[in-house]
């Protein structure tokens, strides 16, 4: 399976992440805010693609979801208050904890459980 639809994916689901966030808090939704705020988030994706990559290409399994996760909050916790001086109150760290697991690793056990190749992936 090529690796750019599933990253387009987990793209996609910090984008919305980012996108009701900003929606929630009435910091509107215009495409350079979405960008900005989600710039962390999406930095820290494409580190955990790109470490992920190099230890499987299995990018539709369980393990990749949680690796890329993991990845995603940590590092984009960090970049967002170090790299770009932005807040980590406890509550935004749960709601991303919450929200980028159910969806990064979501989107993955349903695919296992749907689609054939899925269901190959997923014991990876």
């Amino acid at each position: 399976m090529p690796i750019l639809p599933p990253f387009l994916v987990d793209a996609a689901f910090v984008l919305l992440f980012v996108t009701l966030g900003r929606r929630n808090h009435d910091e509107g939704t215009a495409v350079a805010g979405v960008l900005e705020t989600g710039a962390p988030f999406l930095l820290a994706l494409v580190a955990a693609w790109a470490v992920g990559l190099a230890r499987s290409k299995a990018v539709t399994s369980l393990r990749f979801g949680l690796w890329a996760w993991a990845c995603t909050l940590l590092v984009g916790m960090a970049l967002r208050r170090f790299a770009f001086d932005r807040g980590t109150a406890a509550s935004f760290v749960v709601v991303a904890t919450l929200f980028l697991g159910f969806f990064l690793v979501g989107w993955r056990l349903v695919a296992a459980r749907l689609v054939p190749w899925g269901r190959r992936r997923a014991a990876d």
